[in-house]
């Protein structure tokens, strides 16, 4: 069918939509006749019928490439304008023009046929509602499609055929360099040297990445960063995405190492990273240059960074941290089997450690395993380690001694590397802004802007170096060294120190214990801690279990035994008087800000109440004694009388609290009831008083005879 005959009037009433692509910018700048080629498809437009206003050039996907549609706001355009009728016919060069993908191809082929829209290339029309056409149209986007993977495949292929034998040249990270025969050597740069050897020094020391990034601020060193696609190093605050990129670097090692990530396209046509297995990679060639460390210690550095990376469900040795935990990552739960997580709590001006196990809580809603408290367990376990320590505790204190000394040295080298590149910088400034012509204000003044910078970079550098040297000599003073050379004496007041950190004894205990096991006994209110050394010698220790709060301030049984003997003669007040005779104190004591609390009646009552001892009413109603009422009535007599008696001795009472009494009745010689004008109380209370003095003399006599 010719071309005219598909072209119909209904067509020629729409728009001529000419899309117009080339892949890179590269290919824009220099295939300058393919343009020319694409932008001539205007005659073949009004040749057909249509009128120059009508033709619509579509050419903003310049140097995007055709593999997909997402990214082409140009075929978004077109696409979505054919789909509302507005395009009569669609004008390409080529098919791989419009779209390298056949989804999209097939896409805009079904968007035409239903809107009745003709497509044009170099070869003729095509009508996609004809399904020889579409036929044809299909197999050309299948063709296109097959073409962009021949392509990508050689490119590919070649590359993989150079990456295998390791001649592949890939974008070196800060450190190394090509020389010129084209080989990785390290950077010439002594400073940049030597800030690479010190972190990779200090990460081994820390254990950490982000420990690394701390020692660095602390000391006021920066890390050299070579900027993107360029040779110029600057340096920079060392941060922890560059600590762990580092870390993870082969090349440092030595390595020749490609294809270790892979990227992947989403729906949105965002690129997608994915970290490859070491196994997976495309090359990696040992030895294949001079490395800045070796190949076992980047493995063992590997290895720490995925332990600090674990959760607690795993068995990990996580870095030391600040905690007063000394187990922190080495406590493992005997009833369950897991890691312990570390718990503080705020208690009397201090923070408590506990290693709480509550996954089954947390994951199931039962009850925790355990939950113990640390104090006790970390004393226990530093008497240990002081105790396996001694023997070799001089050598170990004079080798920390060494490496904080050699420590704060490589530091201060390194700063003297950052004043040395300042002053070049400074002195390369200042000789530009001699060579300039005086005159030559605009350039002049511009010179010595530069010029005075670099002299206050050189300035703060110096400044740097004083201050930290001045840190570093407060720390190693003569009145430290005389402490460290004290503690070699007994390595129990190194680790008692309160100035030693908790990060360092966690992390000498690192070297000796491999894990702790804890099994808690409520019943015998112990804890039995089961430590497995790093040589596989295992050896159990029993701590008592620190008091609840309330146990606390419980008082002591031998208290109450007392309180219960007392009870026998003494009212609660005598009783309380008693006991703080005897220094005795009751459990409130214990309480902050109450350790001057003394016994008082109140608190007596309350023990006899608490602990279900028996009153002293009970006791003397059990011995016979009478009430005020009853005795009265036993002997006949008013109880204004019987009070009266008392008082004089002629009857006893015995108080069983602060206001109230009981009655002993004599058992013989009861006195009777007379009249005291005759025979007054004051006289029979002195007769009763001689008789019951004459009494033993007289039965002892009888007994006698």
């Amino acid at each position: 069918m010719k071309e005219s005959l598909k072209v119909q009037p209904h067509h020629l009433e729409r728009g001529a939509y000419l899309y117009i692509r080339q892949s890179s910018m590269r290919q824009v700048i220099e295939n300058v006749e393919s343009a020319k080629r694409q932008y001539a498809l205007r005659g073949r437009a009004i040749a057909l019928g249509w009128r120059d206003e009508q033709i619509i050039v579509i050419d903003s996907d310049q140097g995007e490439s055709g593999a997909s549609a997402v990214w082409r706001e140009g075929f978004q355009r077109l696409v979505s304008d054919v789909g509302m009728g507005h395009a009569g016919i669609v004008m390409g060069l080529e098919v791989s023009r419009l779209a390298r993908n056949n989804a999209d191809w097939q896409r805009l082929l079904e968007i035409c046929a239903l809107a009745d829209t003709l497509i044009l290339d170099e070869d003729g029309v095509y009508d996609p509602s004809s399904f020889n056409d579409r036929l044809l149209l299909g197999l050309k986007g299948t063709m296109s499609e097959a073409e962009l993977h021949v392509i990508k495949a050689r490119l590919r292929g070649g590359i993989l055929n150079k990456v295998r034998r390791g001649e592949y040249r890939c974008v070196l990270p800060t450190g190394l360099i090509y020389d010129h025969s084209g080989n990785v050597t390290f950077d010439p740069d002594t400073q940049i040297r030597e800030t690479i050897v010190h972190f990779f020094d200090t990460f081994s020391r820390v254990g950490s990445a982000c420990q690394t990034v701390k020692a660095f601020r602390k000391e006021g060193l920066l890390f050299p960063s070579r900027l993107r696609n360029s040779e110029t190093t600057v340096f920079r605050t060392l941060t922890a995405s560059t600590a762990i990129r580092i870390l993870n670097n082969p090349r440092y090692v030595g390595a020749y190492a490609y294809g270790r990530r892979r990227y992947r396209r989403t729906i949105d046509g965002k690129k997608t990273l994915q970290r490859r297995d070491h196994d997976d990679w495309l090359a990696c060639i040992p030895d294949a240059h001079p490395g800045y460390i070796t190949w076992e210690q980047f493995q063992e550095n590997l290895k720490i960074l995925k332990t600090n990376g674990r959760g607690y469900e795993v068995a990990r040795a996580s870095p030391p941290r600040e905690g007063t935990a000394l187990l922190q990552g080495r406590a493992v739960c005997g009833q369950c089997g897991k890691h312990f997580r570390i718990r503080y709590t705020a208690r009397r001006g201090r923070l408590d450690a506990w290693y709480v196990c509550d996954r089954a809580h947390g994951y199931r809603g039962e009850p925790n395993c355990q939950s113990i408290a640390g104090p006790q367990i970390d004393k226990a376990i530093g008497m240990l380690i002081a105790e396996q320590m001694t023997p070799a505790a001089v050598e170990l204190t004079l080798d920390i001694r060494k490496e904080i000394e050699a420590r704060y040295e490589e530091a201060d080298r390194l700063r003297c590397r950052a004043i040395e590149r300042a002053k070049i910088e400074a002195d390369l400034a200042q000789r530009r802004f001699m060579l300039v012509d005086p005159n030559n204000r605009l350039v002049a003044d511009t010179l010595e802007g530069e010029w005075n910078d670099k002299l206050r970079v050189l300035a703060k550098a110096r400044d740097d170096r004083e201050r930290a040297r001045e840190q570093d000599q407060l720390f190693l003073d003569e009145a430290v060294r005389e402490r460290l050379t004290a503690m070699t004496v007994d390595f129990k007041k190194l680790w008692a120190d309160p100035d030693t950190p908790d990060r360092e004894r966690k992390r000498l205990l690192a070297h000796i214990i491999e894990d702790v096991t804890l099994i808690k006994m409520p019943a015998e209110r112990t804890t039995k801690i089961h430590v497995r050394f790093k040589g596989g010698k295992i050896q159990t220790l029993t701590t008592m279990s620190p008091k609840s709060s309330a146990q606390q301030v419980k008082t002591q049984p031998g208290i109450v035994e007392l309180v219960d003997k007392l009870l026998d003669k003494h009212i609660y007040s005598e009783i309380a008087e008693l006991l703080n005779q005897q220094g005795y104190r009751p459990g409130g004591s214990a309480r902050p800000g109450r350790h001057e609390t003394r016994f008082t009646a109140l608190p007596v009552a309350y023990l006899v109440h608490r602990y279900g001892l028996r009153s002293r009413y009970d006791r003397l109603r059990d011995r016979g004694m009478l009430t005020k009422r009853e005795a009265a009535a036993r002997l006949n007599i008013h109880e204004t009388t019987l009070a009266r008696w008392a008082e004089h001795g002629l009857v006893t009472r015995h108080a069983y609290n602060a206001h109230y009494c009981l009655y002993e009745i004599p058992t013989s010689n009861l006195p009777r009831k007379q009249c005291s004008r005759w025979n007054r109380l004051v006289d029979r209370a002195a007769a009763l008083t001689t008789s019951l003095v004459l009494k033993p003399s007289t039965e002892a006599e009888g007994g006698v005879v």
